[in-house]
């Protein structure tokens, strides 16, 4: 049996399995989602949900988590704060393993994408609307959604493999988003680093704040990062 998830022992973008009664006792605690679409259902569905950042103010014991409701119902963002001992980690989704969920003009990007992962020895990770169309087989994509990427990789990041992946964004049917994911959690735009000058500094989003890194330290692996002590 899988462990039970401890706190700050995830990160953000991790994907958690809800027991389905410390689902359903915390969203007796929140009248405001009585008879949102699908929720109250969603672990009872064997349905994951994912770790999100805290939001200001946010008293912070427990698991905090998030899920997105498709477009028909709404497309409203779901955030929860769960015991510790009521999720239970949950394997990441790859690039490959979705394929079946993407549209077909999509197959030849995310072909490429994990190629270019296999190249650097990093396989691209989903969140986003293809990736809960993967786990749900609910309609989350449409014409206009990007596809959502972690990258994970520990500093040095070679400046040719942002190179690469912009150049796939360019020939694209759709946005290549999302963020290169650093060993202890902290998420970097890749667009932003791969724009940025070598003194410039770019934001990393951890699951507890905000934190500053200078681009020159990324490429070359000596970025402790800078508390802006902002936590979203």
């Amino acid at each position: 049996m899988a462990e039970p998830a401890r706190p700050g022992c995830h990160r953000r973008h991790d994907l958690l399995d809800p027991e389905p009664g410390a689902w359903a006792a915390a969203l007796a605690a929140r009248p405001d989602l009585a008879g949102v679409p699908r929720v109250a259902d969603w672990a009872r569905g064997g349905w994951p949900v994912i770790l999100r950042r805290w939001n200001p103010g946010e008293a912070r014991d427990g698991i905090p988590v998030g899920l997105p409701l498709p477009p028909a119902d709404g497309k409203r963002r779901i955030g929860l704060t769960l015991p510790a001992e009521a999720v239970r980690p949950r394997p990441p989704v790859t690039v490959a393993q979705a394929l079946d969920a993407a549209p077909p003009a999509w197959h030849p990007t995310l072909t490429a994408l994990d190629a270019l992962g296999r190249r650097h020895d990093r396989a691209p990770l989903l969140f986003g609307s293809l990736l809960w169309q993967h786990l749900t087989g609910l309609a989350y994509l449409s014409g206009r959604s990007d596809l959502d990427l972690l990258w994970p990789v520990a500093p040095p990041i070679d400046p040719r493999f942002l190179d690469a992946l912009a150049a796939l964004d360019a020939d694209a049917p759709m946005r290549l988003d999302g963020e290169i994911l650093l060993p202890d959690g902290r998420g970097v735009n890749w667009r932003e680093l791969h724009a940025a000058a070598p003194d410039d500094d770019v934001l990393a989003k951890h699951r507890d704040g905000l934190v500053l890194c200078a681009a020159r330290d990324l490429f070359t692996g000596r970025c402790a990062g800078e508390a802006t002590g902002e936590a979203a």
